[in-house]
């Protein structure tokens, strides 16, 4: 019959009709509009060595700069000297600060320690509880035992960027206050400065070997190695009025205008390079201290520039597909893997939030290690720094913009620091010695010391905050 349908035209009468609607689903499910997922990976193997300066190499270079007689002028003597006499005045008002610290520290270490303690006894009779036999069991002398606390270490990572000129020797005296802290209490530090400008012999050759989904560190970019707690302090000292010199070009202060060595000028903003970085930093710097626990702290202004990644390109003009960059930041299905702690990292983020991300892998690295922000501020900038975190309405907002408004200090703890500190560049420029002249008013003497007052006790909040994460 010609009107009868074929057994193959014929419905399945056993056909699963939630199988059916099941399989009908999952097509509209597909996104049809969506990327493949690229997964990038931190460059294994960095050649440290291509990307830190030596201290000593950069330390000489500068001193030769200065003391090679080019600035035997006049004018130029003039500007070397109140460097130094600024950096004297400085070190001066900084003593009651760092002694400050020290006991902080001292004090904090002493508690955790008995915090710890085991009291157990000796075996041995103690000859004043034996009259008490008759009602007292416990006649055998005690003893206390503290635990030994765990060795500290602290690398510090400086921003050297061009964005940084308006506050760069206000963050320096924050960092030199830390690093007589540590000198004084016997604490292991390296202090490190990101820069792309520093001048390579081998300008052209990378740090590690280039390979397809590897996040880029640029050839040029350099982590100059500023100060060692290795060096005696008499030339530490030497050294840090080098680069106190080098900062001070960048004030506004009429004395302040000189050269500076090649190299040594502001420029971009490696941040996310120097945190890939500190992934081998920091257990070396473990392993040739001898210590237990590492501190990072990072003193900057911002967030890094956005990030790339070697990807295949295939020309139409080429035989042969190369190896060329591409963008990683907000770009869809990019995504930030770590074989070592089998994580990964959606950087699909806003333009700056990278940095971030990385921070977080680098916690996640080495979860024992404090990371810690430093930011200095100019006032104006506080709003936008905070509103970052918190958004634009919001409690978290109104409660930070109250704190700084009253302290000029405030902490962020929603960002990939375990504490972002924000530091008022104005308060922090501030002298905190009460000095006044023979001839001042009533009034003069009165807002001299109310200054003075509300300096100290920002420094005081400063190091005090410091204190509880490194202690």
């Amino acid at each position: 019959d010609l009107d009868t349908p074929s057994y193959s035209e014929t419905k399945d009468e056993f056909e699963s009709s939630t199988d059916a609607a099941f399989k009908n689903n999952q097509q509209q499910l597909i996104n049809k509009s969506s990327y493949e997922h690229v997964y990038l990976n931190v460059p294994q193997n960095i050649e440290l060595d291509r990307i830190i300066v030596d201290c000593e190499m950069l330390q000489d270079y500068i001193s030769e700069f200065y003391d090679d007689g080019r600035f035997n002028s006049t004018y130029n003597g003039q500007i070397l000297e109140a460097n130094k006499e600024n950096y004297r005045k400085f070190k001066k008002s900084a003593v009651k600060g760092v002694n400050y610290l020290v006991k902080e520290f001292e004090m904090r270490k002493s508690a955790d320690a008995y915090s710890r303690s085991a009291i157990s006894k000796t075996g041995v009779l103690d000859c004043t509880k034996l009259h008490t036999y008759k009602y007292n069991e416990d006649l055998f002398k005690k003893v206390t035992i503290l635990p030994e606390g765990k060795n500290h270490g602290l690398v510090f990572v400086l921003d050297w960027s061009g964005s940084m000129g308006n506050v760069l020797l206000d963050t320096m005296k924050q960092l030199y206050n830390l690093m007589w802290f540590c000198k004084k209490v016997g604490i292991p530090f390296e202090v490190y400065a990101f820069t792309a400008d520093y001048p390579k012999e081998d300008l052209y050759q990378a740090s590690y070997e280039k390979r397809e989904g590897g996040i880029y560190i640029q050839e040029h970019d350099s982590l100059m190695n500023l100060f060692t707690s290795k060096v005696s302090t008499r030339k530490l000292e030497k050294q840090m009025l080098n680069i106190w010199r080098v900062a001070s070009r960048y004030t506004h202060s009429n004395y302040a205008h000189h050269d500076v060595p090649v190299g040594l000028s502001l420029s971009g903003t490696p941040l996310n390079e120097a945190v890939l970085a500190l992934h081998q930093i920091i257990p070396q710097f473990k392993k040739e201290n001898n210590v237990e626990k590492v501190q990072c702290v990072i003193l900057t202004d911002g967030e890094g520039y956005g990030i790339r990644y070697h990807s295949m390109f295939q020309r139409s003009w080429e035989a042969e597909p190369s190896l060329g960059l591409r963008s990683a930041e907000m770009q869809d299905g990019v995504v930030f893997r770590d074989r070592k702690t089998g994580k990964n990292y959606n950087l699909n983020v806003g333009l700056g939030d990278t940095t971030d991300v990385l921070l977080r892998n680098l916690k996640d690295n080495f979860p024992q290690m404090n990371l810690i922000g430093i930011r200095v501020l100019a006032p104006r900038d506080s709003g936008g720094f905070i509103r970052k975190y918190t958004g634009y309405a919001s409690d978290e907002f109104e409660k930070l913009m109250s704190v700084w408004k009253k302290s000029k200090t405030l902490n962020i703890k929603t960002s990939g620091y375990d504490a972002y500190f924000g530091f008022s560049s104005t308060a922090l420029s501030q002298d905190d010695e009460f000095v006044v002249q023979e001839n001042a008013t009533k009034t003069q003497i009165k807002t001299a010391f109310i200054k003075s007052l509300k300096s100290k006790k920002l420094n005081k909040k400063i190091l005090s905050d410091f204190v509880q994460l490194v202690a």
